[in-house]
C-alpha cells in the first residue's frame, strides 16, 4: 500500500479534506478534484460573510468511490512557518473505500493550501508552487526529470537553478487546479484514457495550460481528443474553433480539426445547393419534405446571403421553370379530363414547391425577375378558369405569396409589372379565397388582404379605381368568401374624393402667384 509521509502539526490547527488519487505504474498522484477546489475558493472568498457552518451531517453508509481517496493534511501559512526540526511524521494509507464521509467544516477552518505529491512517497526533488488568486496556494512535490523530459518551460526554469533541491513558483494562475491536472498528465503513459474521462471544456482549459508550460506530447493528445469526441452545440464548436487558432504551438496538426468546419474543395456551394434543391422539390415523402423546407429556408435566412454562390439564383430560377412547365402540363391533362385525382395531387405539390422557391427568392432579394415570369402565365391563367375549385385554387397561393412580397417591400416589380399581375391574377385569385381560406392551414388571409390593398395603391390613381371598383362588386356578391379590402378602399376614396392632391397643387400655385404679385 502506497503511503505518503506528511509532517505533524498541531492537533487544534489541522485541516482534512479528502483528494482523489490516480494510481500509476510510478507510484500515484493525487489531484483535488474540481468541487474540492472550487468550495475551498469560494468559501476562502466568503470568510468575512459568513460565521457559522450549516450544522453536521450525520455518518452515511459505507459507499464504494470510483477512484481511490486519501485524507490529506492541509495547514494554513501561520501552521507552516511554525513547523521545526522536531516534527514527527505520520503515515497515511490509501483505502480502498470511504467508511463514511466527513463531517462540513466551519468556514474559518477551512484551508488556504493544498499540498500535493506525486510519484513514490518521499522521492521528490523539487518543488512547484502555484499561486492562484485570492492567496490561494498550492504546493505540488514533483521530479525534476519529469518536468523537464516533458515540459519546455519547466526545462528552462531548472536550468537556471544550480540547488539541488529546486523550488519553482508560479504566480496568478486563472485555474490552479487545471494546472495541477496537466502536470498529473506527465506521469501518465495513456494521456488519451485520462482525457476520455474530461469534458470538451476541461480539455480546452487543460490545452491551454499545456501551451503555456510548453508540454507538447499533452498538447497533440488534446488535440487528438477534441478531433475525436462530438461537439454539442455551436457555441461549443466556437469555443474550439477559436482555441484551436490561437494556438501558437509550431508543429502541432490542428488541420485534422479544422477539416470538420472547413473544406478544401474549390467552390462547391452551387452544385451542393443544386443536388439538395432537387432532392426537396422531388421528394414523395409528404412530411418530410415540408420539414426539410422549413430548414432549409432557416438556414438560407440565417446565412442572409453570406458564402452562397452568386449563381444560385440561376439554380433556383431553372427549378422554377420547371415547375412551371410541369403546372402547365398538368393544367392541361386536367382540362381534358384525363386522371383528374393525380393531377390535383400533383397540382398541389408543384404549387408548394413554387411558393417554397418564390421564399427562397424572396429572402435573397431576387424575386423580381419571378414576378415577371408569374405575370405573364396568360396561358396558365386561363387553364385556371376551366379546371375545378378542388383542383386549380392552390395555384393562388403563388399569386398570394407575390402581393405579401410587395405589400411588404421584400420585391420591387416595376408599375407595368404591378399591373399586368393585378390584371392577370386578381380575379383567379377573388374565385379561389373561399377554398384558400378553409382549404391552406398555412393561408394568412389578414397577410393576403393587406398584401393586396398596399400593391394595388401603388399604381396611378386611375388604376386603383378601376381595380378596386371591380373588387367592390365581387366583395358585395361574396362577403367573406372575397378579400376583404377595406382599407385600400378608403386610401383610394380619401385621395380621390377628400381634397385631392391635384385641388392641393392647383391653390398652392395660386398662392404663389398672389404672393409674386405683391
Amino acid at each position: 500500500m502506497a503511503e505518503i509521509k506528511i509532517a505533524k502539526v498541531e492537533q487544534r490547527q489541522t485541516k482534512i479534506r479528502n483528494v482523489p488519487v490516480a494510481v500509476t505504474p510510478e507510484g500515484f498522484w493525487c489531484c483535488p478534484s474540481p468541487v474540492a477546489f472550487q468550495r475551498t475558493l469560494k468559501s476562502h472568498n466568503s470568510l468575512t460573510k459568513h460565521k457559522q457552518a450549516s450544522p453536521p451531517q450525520p455518518p452515511k453508509p459505507e459507499k464504494k468511490p470510483s477512484s481511490t481517496t486519501i485524507r490529506s493534511v492541509i495547514a494554513s501559512d501561520e501552521t507552516q512557518q511554525n513547523l521545526g526540526g522536531s516534527d514527527t511524521v505520520h503515515s497515511i494509507a490509501v483505502p480502498a473505500t470511504v467508511q463514511e464521509r466527513p463531517q462540513r467544516q466551519k468556514v474559518e477552518t477551512l484551508p488556504r493550501k493544498v499540498a500535493i505529491e506525486f510519484g513514490e512517497p518521499g522521492s521528490s526533488d523539487a518543488k512547484v508552487i502555484l499561486v492562484g488568486k485570492q492567496g490561494f496556494c498550492v504546493k505540488l512535490s514533483v521530479h525534476k526529470k519529469v518536468l523537464v523530459d516533458h515540459s519546455c518551460f519547466f526545462a528552462k526554469k531548472l536550468a537556471e537553478k544550480d540547488s539541488v533541491f529546486a523550488c519553482l513558483e508560479i504566480e496568478s494562475c486563472e485555474d490552479a487546479e487545471i494546472y495541477v491536472e496537466t502536470i498529473g498528465l506527465m506521469y501518465c503513459k495513456d494521456m488519451k484514457q485520462r482525457l476520455m474521462k474530461q469534458n470538451v471544456s476541461r480539455v480546452l482549459h487543460v490545452l491551454k495550460v499545456a501551451e503555456l508550460l510548453g508540454f507538447s506530447s499533452c498538447i497533440q493528445s488534446c488535440l487528438d481528443y477534441l478531433e475525436a469526441v462530438p461537439w454539442v452545440g455551436e457555441e461549443e464548436e466556437e469555443k474550439v474553433i477559436s482555441s484551436i487558432l490561437r494556438l501558437k504551438t509550431e508543429g502541432v496538426g490542428v488541420t485534422p480539426i479544422l477539416k470538420r468546419v472547413t473544406s478544401s474543395a474549390v467552390d462547391p456551394p452551387k452544385e451542393t445547393l443544386s443536388r439538395i434543391i432537387e432532392l426537396v422539390l422531388r421528394s414523395k415523402e409528404e412530411k418530410s419534405r415540408r420539414e426539410m423546407k422549413s430548414i432549409v429556408l432557416k438556414l438560407l435566412r440565417e446565412q442572409n446571403g453570406a458564402n452562397v454562390a452568386d449563381n444560385f439564383n440561376e439554380t433556383i430560377y431553372s427549378s422554377c421553370q420547371n415547375c412551371l412547365d410541369s403546372v402547365l402540363s398538368l393544367f392541361k391533362q386536367a382540362s381534358e379530363g384525363e386522371k383528374p385525382e393525380t393531377d390535383t395531387k400533383q397540382i398541389a405539390v408543384e404549387a408548394d414547391n413554387l411558393t417554397w422557391l418564390l421564399d427562397v427568392l424572396a429572402e435573397r432579394q431576387a424575386a423580381e425577375e419571378f414576378s415577371i415570369t408569374w405575370a405573364n402565365q396568360k396561358e396558365l391563367a386561363l387553364l385556371h378558369e376551366k379546371l375545378p375549385l378542388m383542383s386549380r385554387y392552390h395555384i393562388s397561393r403563388v399569386t398570394s405569396r407575390l402581393f405579401i412580397g410587395i405589400g411588404r417591400g421584400e420585391l420591387l416589380p416595376s408599375k407595368d409589372t404591378r399591373l399586368l399581375l393585378l390584371t392577370t391574377w386578381l380575379q383567379p385569385l377573388f374565385n379561389d379565397y373561399n377554398w384558400l381560406q378553409h382549404g391552406c392551414r398555412s393561408f394568412d388571409g389578414k397577410l393576403v388582404e393587406e398584401g393586396i390593398g398596399r400593391t394595388i395603391l401603388t399604381l396611378p390613381l386611375e388604376d386603383q379605381q378601376s381595380i378596386l371598383l371591380s373588387w367592390l362588386g365581387s366583395f358585395l356578391n361574396r362577403g367573406d368568401g372575397c378579400p376583404n379590402l377595406q382599407r385600400a378602399f378608403e386610401v383610394w376614396w380619401r385621395r380621390s374624393f377628400i381634397r385631392p392632391y391635384s385641388d392641393r397643387q392647383a391653390n398652392g400655385s395660386c398662392q404663389t402667384d398672389s404672393t409674386s404679385k405683391e
